[in-house]
């Protein structure tokens, strides 16, 4: 994990395969990056479940790995937390029902949880130091989605009294409060939060006197509580999808009434249009962009203005995570493999499943290690996987 969480969506333990305290290590079950495997290699490990027969890894910051698997009997699914120094998975329980970690950043766990089998789903914030799960709340409705993380600053998107109308949010860990970030059409209007860096949190929201479907891109100021209109590329709508210091990124219709991708610096209120090779889900790291047409992924460099594809340009390659030069993500060509990839080099990486034959990856730490799910051998001949299991891929050291 970068510095935050995105969310777009994200016990059986394993044996004891790797120390990343202490670096890349070979275990046993590991195994070698697959077909047209870049210059870096890696090691797959597989961090079991808690007692049922699927898990699924979403983050990864420093030793530890979140995400959600089946208890025993397959009976519901709980979040989880995985060290990978001591081996050992942790089911960090529930508010009622089933629950799902989607982040993590330091001993903070983020992710949502039903508050009952029949009831809405609620964020909630763990504390692996306390060892305690809290229920963040609401803005008054009855269901609250989790979208970013940063320090002790969490920001989504909850529903208003009647739950007719969400607004985006921030709240802080340390003192336990929520605060309404408003929309740019005021208390009626609809507003959702992407993600934060910071102090600043951006996200979507509707505008005054406009139809419903029309959106700008906004970012919000938690220091001073002011609201910045993102604009468009000439046309009538945009969104906001990510944050790295400065620099927006999103989706925008131009003058021309296409959609293309573009980059705004709050500093100096530069917009960049980034084309129709940045159109879906973009993601910001420092001066790169990446993003996709729906069918290829390509990065943008904000400095050179240059851009390049990202993978081998076969099938469907979406991007998850960027993280400095290096990205993250899943491609389908047709079947669906995880990938490392750099985009100062062109460095690409398939990574291996667990014995079965697809496998899809998450996030990436700042040892370079991958989560992310990977599956096991399939039962019978006929059937390409087996159960897909969390996993990590850990970078082996050149001999």
């Amino acid at each position: 994990m970068r510095r935050r969480v995105r969310v777009r969506v994200g016990v059986l333990a394993a044996a004891g395969l790797l120390v990343v305290g202490a670096g890349p290590a070979y275990g046993a079950g590991s195994s070698q990056a697959g077909p047209a495997a870049g210059s870096v290699r890696y090691a797959v490990h597989d961090l079991g479940t808690l007692g049922g027969t699927r898990s699924q890894a979403t983050a990864i910051d420093g030793r530890t790995v979140v995400g959600a698997s089946l208890t025993g009997g397959d009976a519901t699914e709980h979040a989880f937390a995985y060290d990978l120094r001591r081996h050992a998975m942790t089911d960090l329980g529930t508010l009622g029902g089933s629950s799902r970690a989607t982040g993590v950043e330091g001993s903070l766990v983020v992710g949502r949880s039903d508050l009952s089998p029949n009831r809405p789903a609620h964020g909630f914030v763990y504390d692996l130091r306390t060892r305690r799960m809290v229920d963040i709340g609401t803005l008054g409705g009855s269901r609250t989605d989790i979208t970013g993380l940063d320090g002790d600053t969490v920001v989504g998107t909850s529903s208003l009294p009647g739950d007719t109308v969400s607004h985006a949010f921030a709240y802080s860990v340390r003192t336990r409060t929520m605060t309404d970030l408003g929309s740019l059409a005021g208390p009626s209007g609809r507003s959702s939060a992407a993600a934060v860096d910071g102090p600043l949190v951006v996200g979507t929201s509707t505008l005054p006197d406009t139809p419903a479907s029309t959106t700008h891109g906004f970012a919000y100021d938690l220091r001073t509580r002011t609201t910045t209109d993102l604009g468009t590329l000439g046309g009538s709508t945009s969104t906001a999808n990510d944050i790295s210091g400065s620099i927006v990124v999103g989706q925008s219709r131009t003058a021309a009434g296409s959609l293309a991708g573009y980059a705004y610096d709050l500093r100096t209120g530069i917009r960049t249009d980034l084309g129709p090779r940045l159109l879906t889900a973009q993601l910001v790291s420092g001066t790169t962009v990446v993003g996709g047409d729906g069918l290829l992924a390509s990065a943008y460099d904000l400095t050179t203005h240059e851009t390049t594809m990202i993978g081998s340009g076969r099938g469907v390659t979406e991007v998850r995570q960027i993280a400095r030069n290096v990205v993250v993500g899943d491609n389908f060509a047709p079947n669906s493999f995880a990938f490392v990839a750099r985009v100062d080099n062109g460095d690409f990486t398939y990574l291996d499943s667990l014995g079965g034959l697809n496998s899809s990856a998450a996030q990436i730490n700042g040892r370079g290690v991958v989560a992310g799910s990977a599956a096991l051998p399939p039962a019978d001949p006929v059937t390409a996987n087996g159960p897909f299991h969390a996993a990590v891929w850990v970078p082996l050291r050149a001999a």
